[in-house]
């Protein structure tokens, strides 16, 4: 089983950063794929970014180049650095875990494992 705890949200202008991270525990942590996914208001759920458990990034078409996926895997914690913030990045942003790879990993229900949320406010 893997646990998950997100932190880092909070109260940003348009155009600044804003780093988020998820710290994981449990058995199979180590070998799990993590991937934040976000919620705007009003919205479902949609895919953000993934770092596989061997160093692969991968992210969602319309964030590349403001957002950037990082891993330390000596503390098992994912990072979410996000710069030039926008008011439609305001989401609960989530990370999750799977054990293994199969399926799409831009698809939430192929995740089993899910922190709780922290939330991203962005001003105008």
């Amino acid at each position: 089983q893997v646990q998950l705890v997100e932190s880092g949200g909070g109260l940003v202008q348009a155009g600044g950063s804003l780093r988020l991270s998820c710290e994981g525990s449990g058995e199979h942590v180590a070998t799990s794929e993590l991937a934040w996914f976000r919620q705007p208001p009003g919205k479902e759920r949609e895919f953000v970014a993934v770092s596989t458990s061997t160093g692969g990034r991968y992210y969602a078409d319309s964030l590349k180049g403001r957002f950037a996926v990082s891993r330390d895997n000596a503390r098992y914690t994912m990072y979410l650095q996000m710069t030039g913030l926008r008011p439609d990045d305001t989401a609960v942003y989530y990370c999750a875990a799977r054990e293994g790879s199969y399926g799409d990993y831009s698809r939430s229900v192929n995740y089993a494992y899910w922190g709780q949320g922290t939330q991203v406010t962005v001003s105008s």
